[in-house]
């Protein structure tokens, strides 16, 4: 399918440059930034002169010098095509095309892994009700008050406890605080098991180091989150994925692909996965220990979303199973006080915390102990539980519009979670094409490929409840779907193309 174009502004104006050239750089611009993907097929130029308002004499030059800049590829008869560059880095090359979830081949588990794109423009964003694609909660709805007392109550101690260096594992008392945590959620673990980390993403980091050698398998969720996939890609793992059903990961399928890969792990979202906001089952949860001991796989439990989960909503965790024999257990503030915090953890046996300490040091020294201390007086300050309690009932209030909301504009919802901020839903188009269009309208999307460890073309498309609150979104939404039906209706309208 083209990149569609709707609803975006042509290229001139107030500009010195010429059409041919405003045009030129519009399209490097989206291509260099991955809108516009290797192997993804341009708008035809009868197309693009429409939407952009030009003569096709000049979409034909732009694209002549895009392809002489190494921009476009021109296929004879078939239009022209986002060209993969020589010297693109790994994940700017990506890939365009693979098998459906679930059907892995070992050409397909060696594939490049694209993430930047949604990261960079993560990192980026603008106001959150233009980001619906985001990960991560409004700052609007986030308690800085919280984070000003405790630096304040730091601010009044002795300057002389800022001087130290810190220490492998992390700040004691926060460690005996999350032992605390832990053990209301019946895993037992000491504070000499936990290391504290610079979030989630320098956890799977540190494990992927220690326990990943070039060719092993690693099955991880597909969809599931896309930054780990590009960790485990560059320590030249072969990437598994695991399909879903929506009442959680689907086991027989799990069953069938460590038979066939032997994996040396599973990274699994056990509570509130992440996109499609399943939780396991108690019967979920010893199926998945079973195959790890029949197998002798390692499970990695990411429990990022724990804290949006109320207590009612029935989740079983890994850990509590398996009390840390198998199962690394990983957790992080980040979704609930702030990302820029960068305070997570992780509990394991006792020789691997140690060897996950020693790999840290070996990298990147300490964590800063400042944010540590933070994270700590937060935590016993009194005031964090009802903090997310409240964080839980603003996310119950919007969750189901959002849902109504999305299957008003076209979309089909994969189901209807409890709890979190992700909706996971299907567009029926082109996933890549409908964010490049997000993109120009303003609007930061995710389309499902960023969640496939093979980027395989989908129509899926994650939701955060919470930054879906733009008065013309669901409008550009339920245009874009519209646009693309109507299309394609037209299409299969038109008569064939002589031979």
């Amino acid at each position: 399918m083209s990149a569609a174009l709707d609803q975006i502004p042509a290229p001139h104006g107030a500009s010195p440059l010429t059409l041919v050239e405003q045009l030129v750089q519009w399209a490097r611009r989206r291509i260099e930034e991955r809108v516009f993907r290797p192997g993804m097929r341009m708008p035809s130029i009868r197309k693009l002169a429409q939407d952009k308002g030009v003569s096709r004499f000049t979409v034909v030059e732009a694209n002549e010098r895009l392809v002489a800049q190494g921009y476009l590829d021109s296929r004879r008869g078939s239009g022209f095509y986002v060209r993969e560059r020589a010297g693109a880095s790994p994940g700017e090359r990506g890939a365009s095309g693979g098998a459906q979830p679930g059907a892995v081949s070992p050409a397909a588990a060696q594939r490049p892994i694209d993430v930047v794109w949604l990261v960079r423009n993560t990192l980026h964003a603008g106001a959150h009700d233009k980001g619906p694609g985001l990960g991560y909660l409004p700052s609007a709805w986030l308690d800085g008050e919280i984070v000003t007392s405790a630096l304040r109550a730091l601010a009044r101690q002795s300057a002389t406890q800022w001087l130290g260096t810190g220490t492998a594992q992390g700040f004691l008392p926060l460690r005996q605080q999350l032992q605390t945590r832990l053990e209301e959620w019946e895993i037992g673990v000491a504070p000499d098991q936990i290391v504290l980390t610079s979030g989630i993403t320098q956890a799977i980091d540190l494990i992927a180091r220690l326990y990943v050698q070039p060719g092993d398998a690693v099955v991880v969720g597909d969809p599931a989150w896309f930054q780990m996939f590009g960790r485990f890609a560059a320590q030249g793992a072969r990437l598994v994925g695991m399909p879903y059903t929506p009442a959680g990961p689907d086991l027989d399928a799990l069953e069938a692909l460590v038979k066939t890969w032997r994996p040396k792990m599973l990274v699994i979202n056990s509570v509130l996965q992440n996109p499609t906001g399943t939780s396991l089952s108690p019967a979920q949860a010893f199926r998945i220990l079973r195959l790890a001991e029949e197998y002798d796989f390692v499970v990695v439990e990411d429990d990022i979303y724990g804290d949006l989960c109320p207590p009612s909503h029935a989740v079983t965790r890994l850990a509590t199973l398996d009390q840390l024999k198998r199962v690394i257990y990983l957790g992080s503030f980040s979704k609930t006080l702030t990302g820029s915090l960068r305070v997570g953890f992780v509990a394991c046996a006792p020789e691997l915390a140690q060897a996950l300490a020693d790999q840290k040091v070996l990298i990147g020294m300490t964590t800063p102990e400042l944010n540590e201390r933070l994270i700590y007086k937060i935590l016993t300050e009194g005031h964090y539980r009802r903090y997310v309690e409240r964080l839980r009932v603003r996310l119950d209030s919007v969750r189901e519009p959002c849902a109504r909301m999305l299957e008003q504009a076209g979309f089909s919802l994969f189901n209807r979670p409890a709890a979190g901020m992700f909706l996971w839903a299907d567009a029926g188009v082109d996933a890549d094409a409908f964010a490049a269009a997000g993109q120009e309208a303003g609007y930061l999307l995710a389309p499902g490929s960023l969640f496939s460890p093979h980027q395989s073309p989908t129509t899926w498309m994650r939701f955060n409840v919470a930054n879906c609150g733009d008065r013309a979104l669901p409008g550009f939404l339920a245009g874009y779907i519209e646009a693309q039906h109507r299309f394609a209706r037209h299409l299969k309208g038109m008569p064939a193309a002589p031979n």
